[in-house]
């Protein structure tokens, strides 16, 4: 069973047009492939207050949006073009370069209302920075979702419960997110090759680095009990398995993927291996090849 080795705190800052996100600390240096988990909001904002991302540029990674409240409508310079609403995925692959915009919808900005969600960085392996862009799009009427014994689980991306996510990543990526009503458990599987995580930003949970039978009510773990709290980002020892147990009623996002044990060259919104490869793409973005 995989235990806690590590919690990471989060903290409060502004992305793209002025909107607050809530952020692990040192998000980039603890946990190949993902390079930036941002939980946007909730914000609560009135007509005409909703800010957005206007066009900005991404190259070397991908991008996972995931909306839980609001609206949002967005566009790139391949062609692609929509809105978000609560329950969609969007999976941008950045790959060697792609311009981009989110924004409120015109709808949600004329209401205002609640904004909620996660905007996720996954690095690419070296040679699959300069792969070609792509987008994929799941509505939440085509999202897998499995619901057993009180937890309800969205499969955003890999497998849980017996279900699969359609999402076609580059490499191998675990991405789901749970919801547990109180003194439930869940067994979610994971590779032993791929570092893991979870994400709290609803109750409490406690992870057990071992299992036994259960013999009375809400003893499911015996030994070291580790418990992760709203706002707290766990990392994940090696192992086949992770077993969660609510505390409280809870919701987390579970997340794992490969040490792609590789440089990281890292400015703004470009990741690359080196810095030349940085100052590669900011040339490119000049002089009007970046995204072509």
């Amino acid at each position: 069973m995989r235990s806690i080795v590590e919690i990471v705190p989060t903290h409060r800052v502004s992305e793209g047009g002025g909107f607050k996100v809530r952020r692990p600390a040192r998000m980039s240096k603890v946990l190949s492939p993902f390079l930036l988990i941002d939980e946007m909001g909730p914000n609560i904002t009135g007509p005409g207050e909703a800010v957005g991302a206007p066009w900005h540029p991404h190259r070397g990674f991908e991008t996972v949006t995931y909306l839980l409240d609001g609206k949002m409508k967005h566009e790139d310079s391949a062609g692609n073009r929509g809105e978000l609403n609560p329950g969609d995925v969007q999976w941008m692959t950045a790959g060697r370069g792609i311009i981009h915009s989110e924004e409120p919808h015109d709808d949600f900005q004329k209401t205002g209302g609640r904004t909620h969600g996660f905007q996720i960085w996954v690095n690419l392996p070296a040679e699959n920075k300069m792969m070609k862009p792509r987008y994929q799009e799941i509505p939440a009427s085509e999202s897998p979702i499995v619901e057993k014994d009180g937890v309800w689980a969205r499969v955003i991306a890999g497998e849980c419960m017996g279900v699969s996510s359609s999402i076609d990543t580059v490499i191998p990526i675990t991405l789901i997110h749970v919801k547990m009503e109180e003194g439930c458990r869940l067994i979610q599987h994971l590779a032993s090759q791929l570092n893991a995580m979870i994400y709290v930003f609803g109750g409490k949970v406690t992870v057990f680095n071992q299992l036994r039978v259960k013999t009375q009510p809400r003893s499911f773990g015996l030994g070291t009990n580790q418990q992760v709290s709203d706002g707290q980002l766990a990392l994940l020892s090696e192992g086949d398995a992770v077993v969660v147990e609510s505390d409280t009623r809870s919701e987390f996002l579970i997340l794992a993927g490969p040490e792609l044990n590789e440089p990281i060259a890292r400015y703004g919104p470009f990741v690359m291996n080196t810095q030349e490869e940085i100052q590669q793409a900011f040339i490119d973005y000049q002089n009007g090849t970046f995204a072509n």
